[in-house]
């Protein structure tokens, strides 16, 4: 599956309605936030990430797809203990990053999801690691085992996710 590039007369953006605009990344920070409270393996996925790039790459928009990011990730902040801002930042890098690629090349097959996912999972930990450990001075350790892992099984995971959601698009 081939990811090609496409002209710009030939780019198909979508929106979505503001119930599934609203409800999708609140389902995904709360299923986050309970299954790997409940079950500690499903921390290695990271849902809130896998919808801010979903979005970003459908709307296209570089200023929609970081507005997306920030709001997702302060969302996801508050939810943690860590210091407010640093999934923000990750996420609006990865919001801003997907949703320029999303306008160069089509994203919308099995493949290029998987490998579009592979690609912004890495640099969404190298923003956080570099964010966490530069400027909050957090002891963080990098686990190349567990970060190729967690790489692969979410683009695993973003397949099927974008293809249930989907069927949300709505043509502009």
């Amino acid at each position: 599956m081939p990811i090609t590039y496409t002209s710009g007369e030939q780019i198909e953006v979508y929106r979505f309605n503001l119930p599934i605009t609203v409800l999708v990344p609140l389902l995904a920070l709360f299923l986050q936030a309970f299954l790997s409270w409940k079950l500690p393996f499903f921390s290695i996925f990271d849902l809130p990430l896998l919808v801010v790039i979903f979005f970003a790459v459908a709307r296209r928009s570089q200023v929609g797809g970081m507005l997306t990011g920030s709001i997702i990730g302060l969302l996801q902040d508050s939810l943690t203990q860590l210091p407010l801002g640093v999934y923000g930042i990750a996420n609006t890098v990865v919001g801003y990053g997907a949703s320029s690629l999303g306008v160069r090349l089509d994203v919308e097959n099995a493949g290029a999801r998987f490998l579009v996912t592979l690609f912004f999972f890495a640099v969404h930990e190298i923003v956080y690691f570099s964010v966490a450990r530069g400027l909050v001075r957090l002891d963080l350790r990098w686990n190349w085992p567990h970060e190729i892992a967690a790489a692969f099984a979410n683009a695993v995971l973003a397949v099927l996710l974008f293809a249930m959601l989907d069927r949300f698009k709505q043509r502009t």
